[in-house]
């Protein structure tokens, strides 16, 4: 595995996705922060938290990041995803757009 420079809100954002803990990846985001996933938009924090634990309940996966690039002041994560869901394993890109030091947008795309 591919050790990356992570920034702490996405290094948090991915401890707790590995611990399928919503609370704490909740924690992560701030007050107003905007989520794009799967063609849905999850605005604010509870959003983001009943989105997680429902992604964390319906399925079982794990996520390795093995790639960081920056772009536009966004910092962008490839991760290798790999799960009981339909076409995995599959590479994700998960764009983070940081401030304040906590992410206020998160766009997952393939």
């Amino acid at each position: 595995m591919t050790t990356l420079n992570l920034s702490e809100p996405i290094a948090a954002y991915f401890a707790a996705d590995t611990q399928k803990n919503a609370q704490a990846l909740a924690h992560c985001f701030t007050t107003h922060a905007v989520v794009k996933d799967e063609g849905h938009t999850y605005v604010g924090i509870d959003a983001i938290k009943a989105w997680k634990a429902a992604a964390s309940t319906k399925y079982t996966y794990t996520t390795e990041p093995f790639a960081l690039d920056h772009t536009d002041g966004d910092q962008i994560i490839t991760s290798r995803v790999k799960g009981n869901f339909p076409g995995s394993p599959v590479d994700l890109r998960y764009r983070f757009r940081l401030e304040r030091g906590l992410i206020a947008s998160l766009e997952i795309t393939v």
